[in-house]
């Protein structure tokens, strides 16, 4: 506590030399002075007070004779100190009700002084944060891939939500010259621009190890040689490394103190082990390089502790057991991250999301006679046709590609739109059911709403007589989604509408292929 002092330069001096003068005194915040000062009423001698406190000892050493204590809501803001008078008289009993009355005014209003004093020493730091925070996120959504690649039969999905601090989360794709994948996740320690500018340092040694080495064990090796001597002393790296055989499903791996992934077989939910230390902490660490091999209909799941060590309201962690689970029951990538979203949320409702979270799902498509079923839903809610698309995508990638895949999309996409729109005519209560089916020579899509019986056949859209006002500007869908895919049928009862979209896995372009059967379709109508 600084106090201010007004006392003559000399007590010998005439009246006409006399001065003020201003002092600055540091009174530890637990002085006894204190604490017998919010207790006292009204102005105090310090002479009268034991010197065992020191600060009476430099308040005496300054010619302080008076200290009037500055008291609001019970709480001592202040104190002032007052040296001799300048006349000859002492301090008497009027000086002394002027005194506290003085205080009893000058009290609140140090006080709010005081208080906005701190909000604007608070607001500058506030600033200061919010703006090292947009510099992280500028610097991590740099390094995080815009967009994920096809795979050809496998399907990559990716989720990224930084936590209000900002941490150091990333994940990368880095395909290789053999034609191998590298997949990699990673977490950095500490958070804010920091552990950016970590990410950052780290995502580019990883990037350009693999351009010399495709062992998983010597990437992780090599990097962490690399980075020990530019790595802050109280920072350090968790990193997977996955290396993926596109055409065999083998898979090498190696893992440097990151969250062990984990892998939905046919036999059940297993991870994938491999010990090393995490990278930046010790020179001469060695990983241990593991091999296994992802079989068709497999998913593998890469996250990071955002999504494990989130606490529920009641401060229980969301844990491995419950991770676990989430791939126990996914049926394709996208939907196992939609879920874990989801799931998390729910679970951590009334919580502040503590860390980053990243979630990647790596599935590999199956192949082969058998056929595939898998059926969700989505909420009557405008731009969930997006969702169903990616998902729809997801499951079918493995069965079409290219200039078809991306016909099937838009199809799926324009039909959803319509199922919510028209057939449960915007109700966010009313789900939207798709069933995908995919086998060996045709993939089927089955939209399904709560619209009643089949829809009257709409006409053909003519832009002229649009233009002209003579039909309406709507009723391109059906007719586009007919362009697209191979087939369409339409069926429904009393309670459901369906539209089933068709599409054959191999042959020429919609548009060619699919005219003679939309032809044969539109004839039926």
């Amino acid at each position: 506590m600084t106090d201010t002092l007004e006392t003559p330069e000399t007590r010998t001096a005439t009246p006409r030399a006399k001065r003020a003068r201003r002092i600055d005194i540091e009174i530890d915040p637990d002085d006894p002075l204190l604490v017998y000062l919010e207790s006292a009423s009204g102005p105090v001698e310090i002479g009268a007070l034991p010197t065992a406190s020191p600060a009476v000892t430099r308040l005496l050493a300054q010619d302080v004779e008076l200290v009037v204590p500055l008291v609001t809501s019970g709480e001592l803001v202040g104190i002032l100190a007052l040296g001799p008078r300048l006349s000859e008289r002492t301090y008497s009993r009027n000086d002394r009700r002027l005194l506290d009355s003085l205080a009893r005014y000058a009290a609140p209003a140090l006080r709010l002084g005081q208080l906005m004093r701190t909000q604007e020493k608070q607001a500058r730091e506030r600033e200061r944060i919010e703006q090292e925070l947009h510099v992280a996120q500028l610097i991590q959504q740099q390094f995080l891939p815009a967009e994920l690649p096809e795979l050809g039969g496998w399907h990559l999905s990716a989720f990224y939500r930084p936590a209000r601090t900002v941490g150091g989360d990333f994940y990368d794709l880095i395909e290789l010259a053999d034609g191998r994948i590298m997949l990699v996740t990673g977490d950095v320690t500490d958070k804010g621009v920091p552990a950016a500018l970590v990410m950052a340092s780290t995502h580019a040694l990883l990037r350009s190890t693999a351009g010399v080495t495709t062992s998983p064990g010597e990437v992780l090796r090599r990097v962490n040689e690399l980075l020990i001597p530019q790595i802050p002393a109280h920072m350090f790296v968790t990193c997977l490394v996955l290396v993926i055989d596109l055409e065999t499903g083998r898979t090498q791996f190696a893992n440097a103190g990151h969250n062990l992934p984990f892998v939905r077989r046919a036999r059940g939910v297993a991870q994938l082990h491999a010990r090393g230390m995490p990278l930046g902490l010790m020179p001469g660490s060695v990983y241990e390089e593991h091999e296994t091999v992802i079989d068709p209909g497999e998913i593998v799941l890469l996250y990071s502790d955002g999504i494990t060590e989130q606490h529920s309201v009641d401060g229980e962690m969301f844990g491995f057991a419950r991770t676990g689970d989430l791939v126990s029951r996914a049926d394709a990538g996208q939907g196992l991250i939609d879920d874990a979203v989801q799931t998390l949320a729910r679970f951590s409702a009334g919580v502040e999301q503590e860390d980053d979270i990243t979630l990647v799902a790596l599935v590999r498509g199956r192949r082969g006679g058998a056929s595939e079923t898998v059926r969700f839903v989505v909420a009557s809610v405008p731009g969930n046709e997006r969702g169903a698309m990616d998902r729809v995508t997801e499951i079918v990638s493995s069965h079409l590609a290219g200039a078809r895949l991306d016909a099937l999309r838009t199809a799926v996409s324009e039909t959803v739109m319509n199922a919510i729109e028209h057939g449960n005519r915007g109700d966010a209560g009313l789900e939207v059911t798709v069933t995908v089916r995919c086998a060996p020579e045709m993939v089927t899509v089955d939209v399904e709403d709560f619209g009643r019986g089949r829809r009257t056949e709409a006409e053909t859209p003519d832009l002229d007589l649009k233009l002209a006002g003579l039909q309406t500007p709507r009723g391109w869908g059906l007719f586009l989604v007919r362009e697209l895919v191979d087939r369409v049928e339409e069926h429904g009862d009393a309670d459901r509408h369906v539209v089933r979209l068709m599409m054959r896995t191999h042959g020429a372009d919609a548009a060619e292929a699919a005219a003679p059967e939309r032809r044969g379709h539109e004839s039926e109508s």
